[in-house]
């Protein structure tokens, strides 16, 4: 907070940057106000509707993104057409891997979402010679790995139950930054996608939703909202105690 209350009487950050979460927790965090400045002259937001793509697999890459608001789904596709969600990211984190001409993934708002966009040659040049901004990168990319291998031990080894209270869980604690209340939220994918990240079927999620919810684990309302009674007993179904 004290951070935030300094920003706002602070003249040399651009206006639009001092409330950004991004700014605070994300990777501009590692910026001086100048350095924010000259990113701030070639940034630009957009807000995308749920489904609307950031870029696609095998695109080039114009433009990097900080996630200001909402959840953005990576997914691959594969030769065939068959496609894995293989990633889910949400404010404030950084989206795109510096220096990479061609995007490795497909990148799509799973949610309405905003995304800060800047120029990828603008910020290349800025991580060369700032080494606190490539710092903060790397320390995205090492937080990244760690959750790719936590989530493998997820799909290798948890029971079907473990893999959906793991899901819950992290949306819970991932979807909103900014809230003090975690106990409730919206699923920001559909139940077939759920399955698709779960590596499950359909039939299989629901029915580990409706157990949850029996055994008072999860309240559901409208499909989609989920109120959390208690973090520490879902984290336990998790298989995280």
């Amino acid at each position: 907070m004290e951070i935030r209350r300094q920003d706002i009487h602070n003249s040399d950050i651009p206006l639009v940057c001092r409330a950004c979460e991004a700014r605070h927790g994300g990777v501009c965090g590692a910026l001086t106000s100048e350095q924010l400045s000259e990113l701030n002259k070639h940034s630009f937001r957009n807000r995308l509707e749920t489904g609307a793509e950031v870029i696609g697999q095998g695109e080039t890459v114009v433009n990097y993104s900080n996630i200001m608001r909402g959840v953005v789904k990576l997914t691959k596709v594969m030769a065939d057409g068959r496609q894995q969600i293989v990633g889910l990211q949400f404010a404030p984190d950084f989206l795109g891997r510096p220096f990479l001409e061609e995007s490795a993934i497909t990148a799509e708002a799973a949610t309405e979402s905003e995304v800060c966009n800047f120029p990828r040659h603008v910020l290349d040049r800025l991580v060369k010679r700032t080494p606190e901004l490539e710092h903060k990168l790397h320390q995205q990319a090492l937080k990244e790995l760690d959750e790719a291998r936590d989530w493998m031990l997820t799909l290798g080894r948890k029971t079907a139950q473990e893999k959906v209270a793991s899901f819950l869980y992290l949306i819970a604690t991932h979807i909103d930054p900014e809230s003090v209340d975690r106990s409730a939220f919206e699923l920001p994918l559909s139940r077939a996608d759920i399955a698709d990240f779960l590596g499950l079927t359909i039939e299989t999620v629901s029915r580990q939703f409706t157990k949850l919810r029996k055994e008072n684990v999860i309240r559901i309302e409208n499909n989609r909202h989920v109120t959390v009674p208690d973090m520490d007993r879902l984290m336990r179904y998790a298989g995280n105690d």
